[in-house]
């Protein structure tokens, strides 16, 4: 901290803070007599020894009351004592806080507030000029035209039809509209507006600054920025695995590989009855062929590679040791879907539809969130380069073991 950057009204600011704190016993806090500090708070600029003394018996919070926020940023030598800004501290401040996945949201959120016009103009969003409107076109594209999860059933073209026309029938494009659709309580209804979008963009509507923009501010149907408050209590997790290991150490297995990896029940039971550790296989975004099974330290991963648009993804499943050999014992078998669902529900355990959910809970506060949807195959539209693939499956397999001793101090394996 640079105390020279301090008035003399701030630094008797902060000795006053001490004394409204510690009362009668600042000045031995201090370390000088009360009426040397009765002296220094009626007038004088008190010394800089004086002042680091004082500020180490106040937070950071305190410090900001007492001096206010331009004083507290001179002493931290971001603002000078001419008012003038550092501009490589703030810049630097500002790649740091990009790293964090909550200051990255609300740098957004003050930039979307305070400079919408600014961002309109530099993204050359053209609102005016788009109004949404359900087609043919638009209904061939969600049929045919989509890459990955094309929209097959007539019943959930019908609901998605239904919902258009409710809420987003003949809008324009607007900022008011992107945030009554990230605000609205359906989350089919994003999922219907991010279809849109990308017709749109395939449609050269909209130009690649907009279309990006608005997937990244509008979230999928299948994650927010903040963990959802899924009804799962750690009390029937624990109780549902306590149950299977006791009564059933097959399903026992499945579960624990749907935590682990946090994969979907369906790619659990895939695992179990394609179970092919040795065959080498090319993999996407790794320049050679590997194995499908890669056992690190603390952890193993095996590559189901399941990706397209017939299939939900799933390419990585990750595993710890425990599991991994009893994978290597009881594979390769078939299991029914509907018979472990089946017999959840006979016993009241925890669905297996839930396991997953449980587990991005969890996973989330173990490794950053980009990594948690690496490892949950959680990719949507996204499209990852070579080298930024090879990045997030060196930072999943570092993030991993610590999920794992996470999830050991729940006691749910």
């Amino acid at each position: 901290m640079h105390l020279g950057a301090l008035s003399g009204d701030a630094r008797r600011a902060i000795l006053g803070a001490v004394a409204s704190k510690l009362g009668d016993g600042a000045p031995g806090a201090l370390g000088i007599p009360g009426e040397v500090l009765d002296g220094y708070m009626s007038g004088g600029s008190p010394p800089d020894d004086l002042v680091r003394r004082a500020l180490d018996l106040l937070d950071e919070g305190e410090f900001v009351d007492a001096v206010g926020s331009v004083d507290a940023l001179g002493a931290l030598g971001i603002v000078d004592e001419y008012g003038h800004v550092d501009y490589s501290i703030v810049l630097q401040a500002l790649a740091l806080a990009s790293r964090d996945e909550y200051l990255r949201r609300a740098i957004l959120n003050f930039t979307a507030q305070n400079f919408r016009e600014d961002l309109r103009r530099m993204l050359g969003i053209p609102y005016a000029t788009v109004r949404l409107r359900w087609t043919d076109d638009f209904e061939e594209f969600l049929r045919e035209g989509k890459r990955r999860k094309k929209v097959t059933t007539e019943g959930t073209l019908t609901y998605y039809r239904n919902l258009f026309t409710r809420y987003l029938e003949g809008k324009e494009l607007t900022e008011e509209l992107v945030d009554y659709v990230v605000g609205h309580r359906s989350k089919w209804l994003r999922n219907v507006f991010r279809h849109y979008v990308q017709y749109l963009y395939r449609r050269r509507a909209i130009g690649p600054d907009l279309y990006g923009w608005m997937m990244d501010v509008v979230p999928s149907r299948s994650y927010h920025m903040d963990v959802r408050p899924y009804q799962i209590r750690e009390e029937d997790a624990i109780r549902t695995f306590d149950f299977l290991r006791a009564n059933h150490r097959r399903y026992y297995l499945v579960y624990r590989i749907m935590l682990e990896g946090g994969v979907r029940l369906e790619h659990a039971l895939r695992l179990l009855e394609t179970f092919s550790p040795q065959e080498i296989v090319e993999v996407p975004g790794i320049s050679v062929p590997i194995p499908r099974l890669f056992e690190g330290r603390g952890f193993a991963r095996y590559y189901l590679g399941l990706v397209g648009s017939s299939t939900k993804p799933c390419m990585w499943i990750y595993l710890s040791p425990w599991t991994l050999e009893e994978l290597r014992s009881t594979a390769p078998v078939r299991i029914s879907r509907r018979v472990v669902t089946k017999y959840a529900r006979a016993h009241d355990l925890l669905l297996p539809k839930m396991v997953r959910k449980l587990a991005w809970r969890e996973m989330v506060q173990s490794m950053p969130r980009e990594v948690a949807r690496f490892v949950q195959s959680r990719l949507g539209e996204l499209k990852v380069s070579e080298a930024r693939y090879e990045d997030l499956l060196s930072e999943a397999d570092s993030a991993f073991p610590g999920y794992l001793r996470a999830l050991s101090r729940t006691g749910m394996p």
